[in-house]
């Protein structure tokens, strides 16, 4: 019980975390921060990490200038796009016996089919913006064996509406006196509104009939 009190601390505080490790560890904070978001979108297994509220609480300190705006630009949209990349390829190569072998929930993968049939290609866009269906989308493109110049395309795109609009969000939003000083209320605001639709897939499948398939 203690480790998740700890862990919601850190995701609701996450500024004066991340200003703390800034000040120990100087530029190193950025590798972090890179292989954190390289991770959450390139590592099938770790759908949870911070990505969304981690973004925007990168651009308030950048607004601040405790960090760089272009290296966080930069370094992060990498990240997104390599990770992206790394996720297609496993998902191609191994994806469909991982799923056999049950070390990955099918859940995950059947919404994220869904997903897919619902909006195509431009899953892998539309996908950043949804925690889980964002590092499950280019694995099942891989699976789907979707062309990987397609993919690309979708890629880069998604990761720099998403990373640029929640840095950029951050950036401007972090100068107003209310956000400065409410910005815990603000992270689980972004929480609440990223797992939405993530939610509301979940309560369409529940209470869809067995046997009645979700459009």
């Amino acid at each position: 019980m203690s480790d998740v009190h700890h862990l919601l601390q850190m995701l609701l505080h996450f500024d004066h975390y991340l200003l703390l490790f800034l000040q120990e560890y100087g530029a190193w904070v950025y590798a972090l921060l890179f292989l954190i978001l390289f991770a959450e979108t390139g590592l099938v297994i770790m759908p949870i990490l911070p990505g969304d509220s981690m973004l925007f609480v990168c651009g308030t300190l950048a607004g601040v200038g405790a960090m760089s705006a272009p290296w966080l630009l930069f370094l992060l949209v990498t990240a997104a796009v390599l990770g992206d990349a790394v996720n297609y390829w496993v998902g191609k190569r191994w994806g469909v016996h991982l799923f056999g072998g049950k070390l990955l929930n099918i859940r995950h993968l059947e919404t994220t089919q869904r997903f897919y049939a619902r909006h195509g290609g431009k899953t892998v866009v539309i996908a950043r913006l949804l925690p889980i269906i964002r590092t499950f989308a280019p694995f099942v493109a891989g699976i789907a064996a979707m062309p990987y110049r397609r993919f690309v395309i979708f890629n880069l795109t998604g990761a720099f509406l998403w990373v640029g609009g929640l840095l950029g969000a951050g950036y401007f939003l972090g100068s107003f006196p209310w956000v400065k000083t409410h910005l815990n209320l603000v992270l689980i605001a972004i929480i609440v509104i990223s797992l939405l639709p993530a939610g509301f897939a979940w309560l369409q499948q529940r209470l869809q009939p067995a046997g009645n398939p979700a459009p």
